[in-house]
């Protein structure tokens, strides 16, 4: 099925570069690749951005399992089209990061956007998809003539 594999591979590829962050770098160091982006090495207790770290892991599992079970039946029952692909990317972001918190507790961010001083907050593969996947499927959903002219 094609959300699996997709999935899959986000999954793949989301926790080898976790891995290769957690091998060769330090905690708070950084590597500049570009003037704008540098490899960082966060781990990240709360949800996006950080934020609600306060509730625990134990709290952030339970609503991802939620989340990943609403995503599963829905994408099973009604996902059609380009939908399928947005619930490709948002299942394999959503258990990229459900992974970490299982394994070691918190979420490694690791990607640094950056312009002069202003940061956009770390993030990893896992939340690069989600993102992608949500944006894709309220594309699709709120301008779905447009969407499919574009995609």
């Amino acid at each position: 099925m094609l959300i699996s594999v997709i999935s899959s591979l986000i999954i793949i590829c989301d926790f080898f570069t976790k891995r290769a962050v957690i091998t060769n770098i330090m905690p708070y160091e950084s590597i500049n690749i570009l003037p704008f982006l540098r490899l960082v090495y966060v781990e990240n207790k709360g949800a996006a951005f950080g934020l609600f770290a306060s509730l625990g892991n134990k709290f952030f599992i339970v609503i991802s399992l939620i989340t990943i079970a609403v995503l599963i039946i829905y994408a099973l029952k009604f996902a059609k089209g380009l939908e399928i692909y947005s619930f490709s990317l948002i299942l394999g972001g959503a258990l990229g990061n459900l992974i970490d918190r299982l394994m070691i507790g918190k979420v490694i961010d690791f990607i640094d956007v950056f312009i002069g001083k202003w940061h956009w907050p770390a993030f990893n593969v896992a939340d690069s998809a989600l993102t992608i996947g949500i944006g894709l499927f309220i594309l699709i959903n709120l301008a779905p003539n447009k969407a499919k002219r574009y995609l």
